[in-house]
């Protein structure tokens, strides 16, 4: 094993990483930008005042052109295959919104949706689009009110629109999960809104049957929409579903409600340089807290000069009240430090983890107190199922609701890490959620060793989209290879047998490309326990050969499609490669020391 060359990739990323701070000392990180989310604000933009914003629309029509796939299609980013969905998304904008420089973009996105679904036939485009996303409405309702309100689903194209019930968000929101919504539990404001469209939009046969009951409830709802919306505008700081909640309103008549003129503001302050929109405006605290962890790989303690305004920045941005939006309980953290953010179970146990590696002030009884909170935060999110849901416990009806392997594996790995500072009756609930947690993992385990993760995917696994390797890596940083043998066992096994042959990862062997950060997951996860086995240690070094060449010693990182943002949509972020890499680095050296 080159040490040298390990030491000094190590030694560049880390600076590198160092370097990534903003000027307060903690990481915001860059997330990708997005063809769906630049499209979807041309219309919400053009369907309030076409003319008013007519630079902004025509900047992101002319990003949209540029960026256009050599197949006619879009992808979620600029480094992704094609899809129907963001194709018919920036087809529609172009064709409705776009100048006559736009026309070709138009044409060949048209060809490119023929041969996908058969035909421009509304009715074709429609079908294809509900068979996407199957009893989820989430996403495929939205993009068929676009497509209906930007005419390619002809003149009657409302019709497709399936309705979506707004008028059970004036039912108390503990009642939610009993209902079954056929949307997923962080997408109230598009039910509210979008239903209320489609009531509006569907015909008056349609609202003479349903009116006299439907039409006095939208009073109430509509406060709720006001009272649910960030004062930053944007809906999950997310440019997609605040443009959807916003064209949904106009196309209702409620051009003038207060929701539109601030998620207006909200597109014009996070539209970036170049005419386009990310997926999110940022992933701040997820961020600070995955650099706040690698950088304490190395010694078990995150030592750098702004690590004591980190621990108090983070501090700051755990929540102390009901969440207006979920209604979730104080004692969470969600992924941004922005005000429309969600606290999740995933962000949560980030910040308690990197908590536990940053000093301490003279007593630590602040961070002792956000630490319990947080602990009980997500004991009582548990399901029955023993398995970690993201925002809401038992919404169980859609995937992005369900319990996941990533998520309770990260959950156990917070439980475990201040178990023992917490008081006895906290402790007695945390070994009984830890026993369901595992429990879970067991059964959730495949017959190959591999775990699949919720938010994670791999976008060259054509068939599935899945990835595995983050999965198992990140059940196995969670699991004690005494208490839990066979499943660790199974789960190492799996990622020596899935590294590709040029000594990296990605999502299977020989299946995917390595990437930067599939490997760096691989590696640290093998890394664990100081291994001695010759196919082990064989495998770590052509796995760190191989991050040392790709990142060239740690000066050069070029981020994967890896992430899944809301409604099954890639991102990337620039922080993952790094943080990943000085992480995995870190692990090795301690393995190699011995």
């Amino acid at each position: 094993m080159n040490r040298d060359l390990i030491g000094e990739t190590l030694a560049n990323a880390r600076r590198h990483l160092l370097s990534l701070r903003n000027e307060d000392g903690h990481w915001t990180g860059e997330l990708s930008t997005s063809a769906l989310s630049t499209a979807t604000a041309i219309v919400a933009l053009g369907s309030v005042d076409k003319e008013r914003y007519a630079l902004q629309i025509k900047a992101a029509c002319l990003w949209l052109c540029e960026n256009q796939n050599s197949d006619g299609g879009w992808g979620d980013t600029v480094r992704s295959y094609s899809n129907i969905s963001t194709t018919l998304l920036c087809w529609s904008a172009l064709k409705r919104f776009g100048w006559e420089g736009a026309n070709v973009s138009v044409r060949r996105a048209g060809f490119w949706i023929s041969d996908y679904v058969g035909s421009l036939s509304p009715a074709l485009i429609a079908e294809t689009v509900k068979a996407r996303y199957g009893k989820d409405r989430t996403f495929s309702v939205p993009i068929l009110m676009l497509c209906a309100i930007c005419g390619t689903l002809g003149r009657d194209g409302w019709r497709w629109v399936l309705p979506l019930p707004f008028e059970l968000a004036a039912f108390p929101r503990r009642w939610f999960a009993a209902m079954r919504l056929p949307v997923v539990s962080y997408a109230l404001p598009a039910l509210i809104a979008i239903g209320y469209a489609a009531f509006r939009n569907g015909g008056p046969v349609f609202r003479l049957l349903t009116g006299w009951w439907k039409q006095p409830v939208w009073p109430r709802v509509s406060r709720l929409l006001s009272e649910i919306q960030p004062s930053s505008g944007g809906f999950l700081e997310a440019a997609p579903l605040t443009c959807f909640v916003t064209m949904a309103l106009v196309s209702a008549g409620e051009k003038e409600h207060p929701v539109v003129k601030k998620a207006v503001e909200f597109l014009l302050d996070t539209v970036r340089e170049d005419g386009s929109w990310p997926i999110d405006t940022n992933l701040a605290t997820w961020a600070t807290t995955l650099s706040v962890k690698a950088l304490g790989a190395e010694n078990g303690t995150a030592a750098f000069d702004t690590s004591s305004e980190v621990r108090q920045w983070l501090l700051g941005q755990q929540y102390r009240e009901v969440h207006p939006f979920t209604d979730a309980p104080p004692g969470g953290w969600a992924w941004t430090d922005l005000p429309g953010g969600v606290p999740d179970a995933d962000d949560t146990p980030g910040a308690l983890l990197a908590l536990k590696r940053l000093p301490l002030n003279e007593d630590g009884a602040e961070t002792l107190d956000a630490a319990e909170k947080a602990v009980v935060w997500l004991l009582n999110l548990q399901n029955r199922d023993g398995g970690i849901p993201t925002f809401c416990r038992g919404w169980g009806a859609l995937p992005f609701d369900r319990s996941s392997p990533d998520l309770t594996a990260h959950t156990l790995r917070a439980w475990h890490s201040w178990e023992a500072e917490m008081p006895e009756e906290i402790r007695d609930r945390i070994v009984g959620a830890k026993a369901k947690a595992i429990g879970y993992l067991r059964e959730q385990q495949r017959t190959d060793g591999s775990w699949v993760p919720l938010w994670f995917g791999n976008q060259d696994r054509l068939n599935d989209e899945e990835n595995p390797t983050y999965g198992t890596a990140n059940v196995l940083f969670a699991l004690n290879p005494v208490e839990d043998p066979e499943m660790v066992k199974a789960g190492r096994e799996w990622l020596l047998e899935n590294q590709n042959s040029d000594g990296g990862w990605g999502s299977g062997r020989g299946i995917t490309p390595s990437s930067i950060e599939e490997t760096a997951l691989a590696i640290s996860a093998l890394a664990q326990g100081n291994p001695n086995d010759l196919q082990t240690v064989d495998a770590l070094v052509r796995g760190a050969e191989w991050i040392s060449k790709s990142t060239k010693n740690g000066s050069n990182f070029e981020p994967s499609p890896i992430g899944f943002y809301f409604a099954r949509l890639w991102y990337y972020e620039q922080i993952y490669p790094v943080v990943w890499t000085v992480e995995s680095l870190s692990n090795l050296q301690k393995v190699t020391a011995h």
